[in-house]
């Protein structure tokens, strides 16, 4: 592998547009894979010679990669997929911040020493054989791609095997401890996928699974990879086969939703790009998963891997899909450009967010979410049948429009882009630009716009504090008590309430002034309560609109905690 020529990647002017305006054909697809795929090598190279003389009880990691290399001459695809794993990645990116001394973990000899599991599981797929000392963990050897397996009375704690490969098979041995013998399935494992008798001490991979015209899809559902979680290692957490077939479940219903927006637009997303979904928190099926997505996550370093809490609903895992792969492909985008200046400086407004940003984390957010707009674009499309489907998916698209431009602008303005980082936001704008020209049901228009309202308000509340006697508030100043905050509207205003009780429910279904009325209520006992205070300040505008209602809405911090209606 490292003795190809190295090719120059200069993305095609096409490809770039297409992803600039947030969707991207197969072809650009492919492109981000094939540059992401140079990147992998190029760190593999960095581990090489950082760690060529760190001292190890396990097989050097020279010694690993000549395995791995026998292995991709003879089965180049599956030894490629492996090593461009998200997990794989999420490794290669910890131990090289080892490396440098900024992360901590096991011994580092076991981190590093874990591209001798990578070359047990490359020999076994390609059938080769391989004589190795590899590092366990607590008696466990995760192979990636493939499983994990278990020495039975391994002692506890980091410690060293012999493993041995011959024609697709395994002997793992160590110490006192009994050995164990394996011949783990090389082809995707639906289902289950459980410890059997036949083969105890080793669980294999899960995988969610499609058939499609073209060919079976296997995407992984890693519940055993120390290195699934994007970040620091963490043990197997097996998920239970009722929770496991749950996920099945949703994935082919989510898959079917994406397939139905068809085209490579903004927010369509093929499932079958995706390389890995790793099930966040919950191993079991009950109690019922929430309905809406509480975790998901994504990282720069696991191209196509995507950290995610089950939702009980196809479509909330189908908008999850689309939202973390837009994160995947302006990592990659990232890592072949200089799209911005940024000074980390954490003092922007994103309207998902609890917390001032940064501009990079402002473009991800930017870029997500222009996606997220085009998956319920697509969804109203497609449900001029059901109103109340309908109008569902008319709140989300045009909220989430609403707010991705008012990023897109920030960005614009910003004076830190640079010229493919203003190529890029400029599609982007040009996209929600479209889209917000795009008739929507006024009711769910309405909705959107005051859910925005009240989170921008909320968030200034909480985060911006006011200015200084005689001073102004720009620069902002942010409040020394500024914490997390729960976003309770954004989802709550997606359907009008039959019924209206709370203050909320009557700004949510078109009266301000029920909802004025019920906010001063609360606010008589608890004054300076943000979240009652935003949606005082929304509802006043509605029901009094003018300068003072604008004047409110734009720098609510400023206002004295005592009103009235």
């Amino acid at each position: 592998m490292t003795s190809e020529r190295p090719a120059p990647l200069r993305m095609p002017d096409a490809l770039f547009a297409e992803l600039a305006a947030g969707g991207g054909s197969a072809a650009a697809v492919a492109f981000l894979e094939r540059a992401e795929r140079a990147r992998r090598l190029l760190l593999l190279r960095t581990l090489l010679d950082r760690a060529a003389h760190l001292p190890t009880p396990a097989t050097s990691v020279a010694g690993a990669w000549r395995i791995v290399k026998e292995a991709a001459a003879r089965a180049p695809g599956p030894v490629d997929r492996l090593l461009l794993a998200p997990a794989t990645g999420g490794w290669l990116a910890h131990v090289l911040r080892r490396l440098h001394g900024t992360a901590s973990g096991p011994p580092l000899w076991a981190e590093a020493g874990h591209l001798g599991a990578l070359a047990v599981s490359a020999s076994l797929l390609a059938g080769t054989e391989a004589d190795l000392r590899v590092p366990l963990t607590d008696g466990r050897l995760p192979l990636p791609g493939l499983g994990l397996a278990r020495l039975p009375g391994a002692a506890p704690g980091p410690a060293v095997a012999r493993a041995v490969t011959r024609a697709g098979e395994l002997t793992l041995t160590a110490g006192d401890a009994s050995a164990l013998t394996i011949r783990p399935a090389t082809e995707a494992v639906a289902g289950p996928a459980r410890e059997t008798p036949a083969q105890p001490g080793w669980l294999p991979l899960r995988t969610l699974t499609l058939d499609r015209p073209a060919g079976p899809v296997a995407v992984p559902l890693d519940d055993l990879d120390p290195y699934r979680d994007l970040d620091d290692p963490l043990p197997p957490a097996r998920l239970e086969d009722a929770e496991a077939r749950a996920w099945q479940r949703l994935f082919e219903e989510a898959a079917a939703v994406l397939d139905a927006s068809g085209g490579p637009g903004p927010g369509r997303t093929d499932a079958a790009l995706i390389r890995s979904v790793v099930p966040y928190g919950r191993t079991a099926a009950t109690p019922p998963a929430p309905p809406a997505v509480r975790v998901s996550a994504s990282s720069g370093d696991s191209y196509g891997g995507m950290v995610i809490s089950r939702p009980s609903s196809a479509l909330a895992l189908a908008e999850t899909l689309v939202h973390e792969f837009q994160h995947s492909k302006l990592a990659a985008l990232l890592h072949l450009f200089p799209l911005l200046d940024d000074d980390r400086e954490e003092r922007y407004y994103a309207p998902w967010r609890a917390d001032p940003r940064h501009l990079t984390g402002l473009l991800h957010g930017a870029y997500a979410f222009t996606g997220v707009a085009g998956f319920w674009r697509d969804r109203l499309a497609g449900a001029r049948d059901d109103d109340r489907a309908a109008d569902t998916a008319a709140y989300h698209f045009a909220l989430r429009r609403l707010q991705s431009r008012l990023v897109v602008r920030t960005l614009l303005t910003s004076g830190r882009l640079t010229v493919q980082g203003r190529a890029l936001v400029t599609g982007l704008a040009a996209t929600l630009d479209g889209w917000l020209r795009e008739p929507v049901p006024a009711a769910a228009l309405a909705r959107a716009r005051t859910a925005a309202l009240l989170h921008r308000t909320e968030w200034r509340l909480r985060n911006v504090a006011a200015p200084a006697p005689g001073g102004t508030s720009d620069p902002l100043r942010f409040r020394a008590d500024r914490a997390f905050w729960p976003d309770l509207r954004t989802h709550a205003f997606a359907t009008v309430p039959a019924l209206p009780r709370t203050p909320d429910e009557h700004l949510a279904a078109g009266d301000p002034a029920a909802a004025l009325t019920g906010y001063t209520e609360v606010l008589t006992a608890r004054p300076a309560e943000p979240h009652t205070l935003a949606g005082w300040i929304v509802a006043r505008a509605g029901a009094h609109p003018g300068r003072t209602a604008r004047r409110l809405l734009a720098r609510p911090e400023e206002l004295q905690p005592q009103p009235t209606a």
